[in-house]
């Protein structure tokens, strides 16, 4: 019979440490050893370096100069906006207007590139300001089919007080003037047509506005008066306005 209390052969020894290492490599290593790893340096703070910086006088002067100019400029602005908003508001400057009372052209000959007439046309200028004056000088009148002139002028330069009306009258002339094929077609075909043909004034003025110390600049005032219908028969060598005065388009 076996012995029971014999130890069985084969099998590892038990190990008394309960993790599973061996006690060697559980020890501490001896006081003094190195240890294997080598460790990070700890992060030591860099000393504190106070920088020096120098101001160069002559460029803060120069940039104190460039402000105060700056700020004058723009009370300067300011200002003015402010003073011309203010008379804006007292004077209340309106522009003049303008209104065609007649308009008549005899002795008209049409040729095949060539046109021949005499005209006059009396106008009728206002002046709706209260407390402004105007002044006309330099004022050049035309007559247009359509984008087509047909003759020029000039109207004597001319004066106007406050709520004044003036009448003016621009006298036109062309002798043989040269035109083009589509102007004397447009023309031919409206007369024949109709009876009528239809004929545009423009005139373009230098204006100024005055209210007693207060004075304004030439400025260039453009007068439009459009659709001036005048009865031309085929037969007839002259024609008149067509239902009665006719008020103009005025700008600057």
């Amino acid at each position: 019979m076996e012995d029971r209390n014999r130890p069985v052969t084969g099998y590892p020894a038990p190990n008394s440490q309960p993790n599973g290492y061996s006690a060697a490599a559980a020890a501490p290593p001896p006081a003094g050893t190195a240890y294997p790893y080598a460790s990070a340096a700890p992060p030591y703070p860099y000393p504190y370096q106070q920088q020096n910086y120098q101001y160069d006088a002559e460029s803060i002067r120069r940039a104190t100069c460039l402000r105060r100019i700056f700020a004058f400029v723009i009370g300067l602005v300011v200002s003015f906006g402010t003073v011309t908003f203010i008379v804006w508001l007292v004077l209340r400057p309106q522009l003049p207007e303008f209104r065609v009372d007649s308009f008549s052209i005899s002795n008209f000959t049409l040729g095949n590139d060539s046109l021949t007439f005499t005209s006059e046309i009396k106008l009728t200028a206002r002046n709706p300001n209260k407390k402004m004056k105007l002044g006309y000088d330099h004022i050049d009148t035309a007559i247009y089919y359509q984008s087509y002139s047909l003759s020029e002028t000039t109207v004597a330069p001319f004066y106007q007080g406050t709520k004044n009306e003036t009448s003016l009258t621009a006298r036109f002339a062309a002798a043989g003037r040269f035109l083009d094929k589509a102007a004397v077609d447009g023309i031919s075909g409206e007369r024949g047509k109709n009876d009528n043909v239809n004929f545009n004034v423009r005139m373009i003025s230098r204006v100024k506005f005055e209210a007693k110390a207060w004075r304004t600049r030439r400025r260039f005032l453009k007068v439009f008066c459009g659709d001036l219908v005048l009865g031309l028969p085929a037969t007839g060598r002259s024609g008149v306005l067509s239902g009665g005065p006719r008020q103009c388009r005025v700008g600057i």
